[in-house]
């Protein structure tokens, strides 16, 4: 099927389903969670990698601020030119 052929197709069945609005609405949404995926973020994750990412990470080395301590100070601290 050709893209002008597809094209076609898909604005018969959008005819059809604009004359039921609950339908209307699931495929709207369907097609922003397609749409979504096409131009994926990196950055998004599920649930469940985020907390397998924080479980790893919990693992390795941590290093916290001092009390009283600014950010630029922990820096300089952790060895940073600032």
């Amino acid at each position: 099927m050709t893209a002008l052929q597809l094209n076609a197709d898909i604005y018969r069945n959008l005819a059809v389903i604009a004359e039921d609005e609950s339908v209307l609405a699931r495929v709207g949404k369907y097609l922003r969670r397609v749409a979504k995926q096409m131009t994926g973020d990196p950055t998004c994750m599920t649930k469940e990698e985020f907390y397998a990412r924080v479980a790893e990470a919990a693992k390795g080395p941590s290093h916290e601020l001092r009390e009283g301590e600014s950010l630029t100070e922990f820096l300089v601290r952790r060895g940073h030119d600032l």
